[in-house]
C-alpha cells in the first residue's frame, strides 16, 4: 500500500440513522462500532447512502465530526464533502479536515453538468484548499456528467488527488482509466456487483452499500482476491449478486435503509423526496437477507 492509498479492501458508505427529530446518534454510534468490530477497512460518512443531500449543513458537519470521533482512528474515515457548488465543497472539506477526517469523497458537480474542464477545475480547487487525500467520485447515473478517463488521469498528478470511486458501471471505461493512471491513482469500485471485476483491473477495493449489512463478508471478498484466492472472491461476488440487486431495486439508499432498520440499526425513515421501500420489494429483500444468514 503506497503512502497515497487511503485504504485497501472494503469501505462502507454508511447510512445516517434519522428520525423525524434529526440524526439518531445512539444508533449511528452503534452502527459505526459494529462495522469496525466486523472488520470493515474504512468508513465513508455522509455520502449518497448517508443522505448527505437532504441533511442541513449543520447536520452534515455534525455527522462527519461524530463519525470521526466515534471511529477514533480505528479505521480511516472518508467524509462526503463534494457539491455542485465548489465554494461550498471547499468550505465543507476544510471543516472535515479540521475535525480529523482522513480523506474526502468528492462527487462530480451534479445538475450543473460541468464540462470536463469545469469538473477538473472544481476538483483542483478543493484539493488545493486542504492537505488531505481526495477521492473523486464518478456516478453519471446520478449526476448527469461523466468524468472521463483522460480527465481523471490528468488529475492524478495532483498530490492530494489520490483515488477515484468509479460507479459508472462501464467496465470498459474503468479498464481505460486503469490503463491511463497506472499506479498514480487508486481505483475503487462504486458498484457492489462489480467488486471483483474492478479488482481484476487493479482496483484497491470497493466503497460499498452491501457492507452496511455484510461488512465482514464484503471485506473478505476483497481479502480473498488480494491473497490470490480469485475463485473464492468470485464465489462471494456471485453468491451475493441477488442480494445486491435487491439493495438497488429502488434508488439507494431506500432499500439499505429498510435492511438496516430490520437489523435494528435505524428507523425505516428517509427524508423526502425519498420514501420507504415498496412492500413487495422489501419482503424480497428481507427474504434474501435471511438467506444470507442475516437476522432480520
Amino acid at each position: 500500500m503506497s503512502n497515497r492509498t487511503v485504504f485497501t479492501g472494503a469501505a462502507t458508505a454508511i447510512i445516517t440513522p434519522l428520525t423525524r427529530d434529526g440524526i439518531d446518534y445512539d444508533r449511528f454510534g452503534a452502527m459505526i462500532d459494529w462495522q469496525v468490530e466486523q472488520g470493515i477497512d474504512a468508513i465513508v460518512a455522509v455520502g449518497t447512502t448517508g443522505e448527505g443531500s437532504t441533511l442541513t449543513d449543520a447536520e452534515h458537519r455534525a455527522a462527519i465530526k461524530f463519525c470521526v470521533d466515534r471511529v477514533n482512528h480505528r479505521v480511516p474515515v472518508i467524509a462526503g464533502t463534494g457539491s455542485n457548488d465548489t465554494d461550498y465543497a471547499v468550505d465543507l472539506s476544510r471543516y472535515a479536515a479540521e475535525v480529523g477526517a482522513d480523506a474526502m469523497l468528492l462527487v462530480t458537480p451534479y445538475y450543473n453538468k460541468a464540462t470536463q474542464k469545469g469538473m477538473a477545475a472544481s476538483f483542483v480547487a478543493v484539493a488545493d484548499a486542504i492537505d488531505k487525500p481526495c477521492v473523486l467520485y464518478n456516478v453519471p447515473g446520478r449526476t448527469g456528467c461523466n468524468l472521463l478517463p483522460k480527465t481523471a488521469a490528468a488529475l492524478a498528478d495532483h498530490p492530494n488527488i489520490v483515488a477515484i470511486k468509479e460507479a459508472s458501471g462501464n467496465i470498459s471505461q474503468i479498464a481505460e482509466l486503469a490503463a491511463l493512471v497506472g499506479d498514480r491513482m487508486d481505483i475503487y469500485s462504486g458498484n457492489d456487483d462489480q467488486i471483483v471485476p474492478v479488482l481484476s483491473l487493479g482496483g484497491k477495493g470497493v466503497i460499498s452499500v452491501l457492507s452496511n449489512i455484510l461488512p465482514a463478508e464484503t471485506s473478505l471478498m476483497c481479502k480473498k482476491f488480494f491473497e490470490g484466492d480469485v475463485a473464492g472472491a468470485r464465489k462471494l461476488q456471485l453468491d451475493y449478486l441477488e442480494l445486491v440487486n435487491a439493495l438497488f431495486c429502488e434508488v439507494n439508499p431506500i432499500p439499505v435503509k429498510a435492511a438496516c432498520a430490520a437489523m435494528g440499526f435505524c428507523e425505516d425513515y428517509l427524508r423526502l423526496p425519498l420514501t420507504p421501500m415498496e412492500d413487495a420489494n422489501k419482503q424480497n429483500l428481507l427474504r434474501l437477507m435471511r438467506k444470507a444468514g442475516i437476522n432480520c
